[in-house]
C-alpha cells in the first residue's frame, strides 16, 4: 500500500483529500501546517507528498526547501497544491523541485491520476538509473570519485519535461546543473532581428549547464525540450562539494566543459566558412548520436545550422533524392551514414 502525506491548513479540503485517497486504498498521513509536515515526512517517509504552498508556521516553499536538504526525503515526489496560477508561482516551485501542480479546485481523477502518474514515474527511476550509471563507468574512472557520483546519482529524482516545455530561460539565475537521462534538449539564443540560433543540443549522457554553474554567471540562453525527457538536478552546493572533495571528478567535468567549447568553436567555424550541405550534414550527425530516426522541425534544424527554414527543406529534399535519408514530415531516417560523414569532412 502506497504512502502518501498531505500538508493542508484547510480543513474541508484536507478531509476530502483524505477521503478520495483512502477510498482508493492509500495509506494516508495528514498535517494542518508546514512544520508538522516536515516532521511527519521525516517520520513515514511516504511515497508522495501533497502540499498546499499558502500555510502558517511554515509556507510549502519552505517545506519544499527542508525537505529537499535531506537525503532521506529529497527523492520523494512532491505535488504543490494551491490556489495560484501565476507563472512566477509555478517557476518557482518547479526551480526548487516540485514534480507536479494541482490547481484548486481538483476533481478526484485529476487528483489520482497525479498521484499515480508520480509513483508509475518513480517505478521507472529506477531504469533509467542503471542505464546512467553503466554509461557514466565511461566518464569517471573506477574510485571513490565515481562511488561518490553514484552514490549523488541515485539519491535524486529525475525530473520529468514534455516536449516543447522550458528547463529555464536566458537571464535565470543557475541553481544546478541537469544530467539528461533520456530525450533531447535544446539551447537558443535569439538575435537582434528576432531569429533563434540553436546554441546546441543535448542528449543522453550529457550534462546542461556546467559552464554557467562554473562562471557562477546567469544563464545566456534558453532551453527546452526537443521531445519528453528525463533530466537529473544537481543543486551547486552539492556539485561544487563534490568537485572540491574530488579532483578526478573534477577534472572529468573541466574535460567536458573543454570539449564544449571546442565544439562551439567548431560550430562557429562551419557557420563562417562551411557551405549548407557541410552544415546540414553535421547537423544530422550530432542528431543521429544515439538514435538510428529523429524527429526536427526544418525550422529547428534552420537554428542550429544558421540558414533560413527554406534552405534546409531544399537541402533535405536534395538529399532525399540522391538517397542519403528518408524524410517523412518532420522523421528523419539517415540511409547512407558513410556518405554524410564524408560530406562534413
Amino acid at each position: 500500500m502506497s504512502k502518501v502525506l498531505v500538508i493542508e491548513d484547510n480543513n474541508e479540503i484536507r478531509e476530502n483529500i483524505v477521503e478520495i485517497l483512502e477510498l482508493a486504498d492509500y495509506e494516508v498521513f495528514v498535517a494542518k501546517n508546514g512544520k508538522e509536515g516536515v516532521d511527519k515526512a521525516l517520520l513515514y517517509l511516504p511515497d508522495v507528498i501533497l502540499c498546499d504552498i499558502m500555510m502558517p508556521v511554515l509556507d510549502g516553499y519552505d517545506v519544499l526547501y527542508l525537505l529537499n536538504k535531506n537525503l532521506e526525503t529529497t527523492a520523494i515526489p512532491f505535488i504543490f497544491i494551491t490556489s495560484k496560477s501565476e507563472r512566477l508561482d509555478l517557476r518557482k516551485g518547479m526551480e526548487m523541485g516540485a514534480d507536479d501542480y494541482l490547481t484548486k479546485p481538483f476533481g478526484r481523477l485529476e487528483l489520482l491520476n497525479a498521484i499515480e502518474s508520480r509513483l508509475k514515474k518513480k517505478e521507472c527511476q529506477h531504469h533509467f538509473y542503471s542505464k546512467s550509471l553503466e554509461n557514466l563507468d565511461k566518464l569517471v574512472a573506477e574510485n571513490s570519485g565515481l562511488k561518490e557520483l553514484k552514490r549523488i546519482i541515485a539519491e535524486r529524482k529525475t525530473r520529468f519535461f514534455k516536449k516543447n516545455q522550458v528547463i529555464h530561460y536566458e537571464g535565470d539565475n543557475a541553481t544546478g546543473i541537469y544530467l539528461v537521462v533520456s530525450g533531447k534538449i535544446k539551447t537558443i539564443k535569439m538575435t537582434e532581428d528576432g531569429h533563434e540560433l540553436m546554441t546546441g543540443i543535448y542528449q543522453e549522457e550529457d550534462f546542461l549547464g556546467i559552464n554557467i554553474i562554473l562562471c557562477n554567471k546567469p544563464y545566456d540562453d534558453t532551453a527546452t525540450a526537443m521531445e519528453d525527457s528525463y533530466l537529473c538536478f544537481f543543486p551547486k552546493i552539492q556539485f561544487d562539494k563534490m568537485l572540491q572533495q574530488y579532483p578526478d571528478i573534477a577534472g572529468k567535468f573541466l574535460e567536458i566543459l573543454s570539449n564544449e567549447i571546442r565544439n562551439k568553436d567548431a560550430s562557429l567555424l562551419q557557420l563562417a566558412y562551411q557551405s549548407v550541405r557541410k552544415r546540414i550534414a553535421e547537423a544530422l550527425l550530432q542528431l543521429f548520436k544515439h538514435d538510428s530516426t529523429i524527429r526536427i522541425s526544418r525550422d529547428e534544424l534552420a537554428a542550429l545550422t544558421g540558414t533560413a527554414s527554406e534552405t534546409v527543406s531544399r537541402t533535405l529534399t536534395e538529399f532525399k533524392n540522391e538517397g542519403l535519408i528518408e524524410r517523412k514530415g518532420s522523421t528523419v531516417t539517415i540511409l547512407d551514414y558513410d556518405k554524410i560523414s564524408k560530406m562534413k569532412n
